[in-house]
């Protein structure tokens, strides 16, 4: 199989897996807490060529789910009040929080799903934002960003 062939089949794989192509995810993460990518990945615990591999669509899974456990409590972290704020204190210690993380994943406690579950996100959105304005927000990010959208549609209590 000729290599673009590969890779647009990797990105559509990870796209059923994850939601969205890894590229995508990591590029926010990047953005969010103005850091490499190769620093990303010493604090995902994962190798910089590996992780350039998975977004650039080479290699289409992430195979240690501690790093994808990471990834996403990074994400989370993304959404409180402090990181949000772009606080240098708060997102240096949240990468190290995250960083230090040990997470146990197993069938019954990988968190991919544990988004929906996790309150505190949703409350500390709830007391930044009026319902109207999460469900605004939403609508608007849907297209780009559709994980961060359902988690301001969940925040809101408009249907």
């Amino acid at each position: 199989m000729e290599d673009h062939k590969i890779v647009q089949r990797n990105i559509a794989l990870q796209r059923e897996w994850y939601g969205e192509p890894l590229g995508d995810r990591v590029r926010r993460l990047v953005v969010a807490f103005d850091i490499s990518q190769a620093f990303l990945a010493e604090v995902l615990g994962i190798s910089a060529p590996m992780l350039s591999q998975v977004m650039s669509g080479r290699r289409a899974k992430i195979g240690n789910p501690v790093v994808l456990a990471r990834m996403i409590m990074l994400e989370r972290k993304i959404l409180t009040p402090d990181v949000a704020a772009g606080n240098p204190a708060a997102m240096r210690a949240a990468l190290e929080d995250v960083r230090d993380s040990r997470p146990t994943v197993g069938r019954d406690s990988f968190p991919v799903g544990a988004v929906s579950e996790d309150q505190s996100v949703l409350v500390a959105l709830r007391e930044i934002a009026e319902d109207e304005d999460l469900a605004e927000a939403a609508d608007r990010l849907d297209e780009d960003f559709p994980a961060i959208a359902d988690l301001l549609r969940k925040a809101s209590k408009v249907t």
